[in-house]
């Protein structure tokens, strides 16, 4: 997912531990371009070309390690230089040879040395421990708790830090990598200042952003009410909704803000369900709905405002998951308030939910049957020791 068309690409020979050049990317990295290659295990795939005559280096791993180079991960253009010249044919030129990989030739006929080189003899690999500047790729979260130190990457800003209840940009960026695929179309009801809609453009997908209050300084985001979303039935490819939790944050003036119901009250649950109806109507069957939301503890009282959005959503869709995201840079997440915490006996809010839930396909019927799961079990035993 992080290949874009042009870039130079390595195959790294675990087993043999010899690292095969040069590739090119003739498009950018996407979603399931053969579906069936590799049985479906690697569904994240870029194609690719041979410049000229395929070579391995040997020790690759020793290799990687003097350059400061992890496997998978994007570097910069010295090391990219360095590691091109290794690959270089010998009776080329290094003129010749860059000349060559600037033109873009891939070969007409592949090849590979049966011969692999031995890079040591080269007096232009150095140990470089020096980061190089290239630019920042999100990672794709693995487990069901998301933590987000920034509420931006990249060289690009996604939406606004200083907006009232701004939502991480990577957490966007994992949801439109796992659920869409380029082209696709994804719907954000309640943009706020918009991250939807830059994560989007930048990763090849067609975002549509509503808002009750639009900022001024952002003509992409339509003024409408979530709770009835001008679009046709089936439309989205997915929605991702990042609403309010109560009326503790003032986010604008409009009266018919959501976010001016406590969410103590019924009412609030009932506006939200309006909001689910549609997110559900606009969305193709099979298809994703993020929300993020968060729980309110005020004034000695606790109200899990997740559970009961969730018992909500539970009514048009099936769950794909449940993820909690860290919160940072809250009002509350201070030295002092850390200590009325703990004077006073409660908790600050330290995660917001994220409930991934899918629409049914249209065929889909809800049954009661247990599945058939075969679990690997482990003895118990005593170590050496004989505990």
């Amino acid at each position: 997912m992080r290949v874009k068309k042009g870039d130079f690409l390595f195959l790294w020979n675990l087993d043999s531990d010899l690292l095969y050049g040069v590739f090119r990317a003739s498009t950018n990295a996407q979603l399931n371009l053969v579906p069936e290659a590799w049985n479906g295990k690697y569904p994240y795939q870029v194609k690719v070309e041979a410049v000229g005559k395929i070579n391995p280096l040997r020790e690759a791993k020793k290799l990687l390690a003097t350059l400061n180079i992890d496997r998978s991960s994007p570097f910069g253009k010295s090391k990219t230089i360095t590691i091109l010249e290794l690959f270089r044919p010998e009776k080329m030129s290094i003129n010749q040879w860059f000349e060559f990989l600037s033109e873009g030739k891939a070969a007409e006929r592949v090849e590979v040395s049966s011969e692999p080189k031995v890079w040591q003899m080269f007096t232009n690999v150095k140990n470089e421990k020096k980061e190089e500047e290239v630019e920042e790729v999100p990672q794709m979260q693995s487990t069901t708790l998301w933590d987000f130190p920034r509420q931006s990457y990249g060289s690009t800003p996604k939406g606004n830090n200083k907006y009232a209840g701004v939502t991480p940009a990577e957490l966007i960026w994992n949801m439109v990598w796992r659920y869409t695929e380029p082209g696709d179309i994804v719907v954000d009801p309640m943009c706020g200042s918009g991250t939807t809609l830059d994560v989007c453009k930048e990763e090849g997908r067609k975002a549509i952003g509503y808002d009750v209050s639009p900022p001024p300084y952002r003509k992409d985001i339509i003024k409408n009410d979530s709770r009835k979303i001008p679009l046709p039935d089936n439309y989205a490819d997915m929605v991702f909704i990042d609403s309010p939790y109560g009326d503790n944050i003032r986010y604008n003036e409009e009266p018919e803000c959501i976010g001016n119901i406590s969410s103590e009250t019924k009412e609030f649950y009932d506006e939200l369900e309006k909001v689910i109806k549609e997110a559900h109507r606009i969305l193709k069957p099979g298809k994703v709905l993020g929300w993020l939301i968060g729980d309110q503890w005020v004034k000695k009282k606790f109200t899990p405002v997740g559970f009961l959005l969730y018992s909500r959503l539970t009514k048009y869709f099936d769950t794909v998951d449940i993820i909690c995201v860290t919160r940072r840079n809250q009002s509350s997440n201070t030295g002092i308030w850390a200590n009325r915490a703990r004077r006073f006996n409660f908790y600050l809010r330290g995660f917001k939910y994220l409930f991934i839930m899918r629409k049914p396909l249209l065929d889909e019927r809800k049954t009661e049957e247990t599945r058939e799961i075969n679990w690997a079990y482990y003895k118990r035993g005593k170590n050496k020791k004989g505990e």
